[in-house]
């Protein structure tokens, strides 16, 4: 499995009433990082040629970010897509190496110029799971 991390450090726009990074918050990161990985691996036909939607995320929230904290957000793709989907996982873990949120998202690729759901390509699945 071809795994992406990207540092985040929470801002002060980022925290909620209760001092720590909003829930709302966490699932705009998760989407942000696994849109920097497709950009990060996917060739620059398929970026254009496709979409990915989310239809689900699985959040479990495990402790807490407060302002100023780094997390260090890895995600990966650990099985092949089934027709149009494909779950990816994603970590965020602190700099005291706790788990502070995991997630298991499902996306759906789009054809970009019909707006259509497609089956996976190989050729689009392959770099996410080598």
């Amino acid at each position: 499995m071809a795994s992406y991390t990207a540092t985040i450090t929470a801002g002060p726009e980022h925290i909620d009433e209760l001092g720590h990074v909003n829930n709302a918050v966490w699932v705009k990161w998760i989407q942000d990082v696994a849109v920097a990985h497709w950009h990060a691996v996917a060739a620059p036909e398929h970026m254009d040629a496709y979409l990915w939607v989310v239809t689900r995320h699985e959040i479990d929230y495990r402790g807490n970010v407060t302002e100023g904290e780094t997390v260090l957000a890895e995600t990966w793709v650990p099985e092949p897509p089934r027709g149009a989907r494909f779950d990816r996982h994603m970590k965020f873990t602190g700099t005291d190496g706790k788990i502070r949120v995991e997630a298991k998202t499902t996306w759906a690729i789009l054809d970009r110029a019909s707006g259509r759901l497609v089956r996976v390509p190989a050729e689009v699945a392959a770099p996410f799971l080598s």
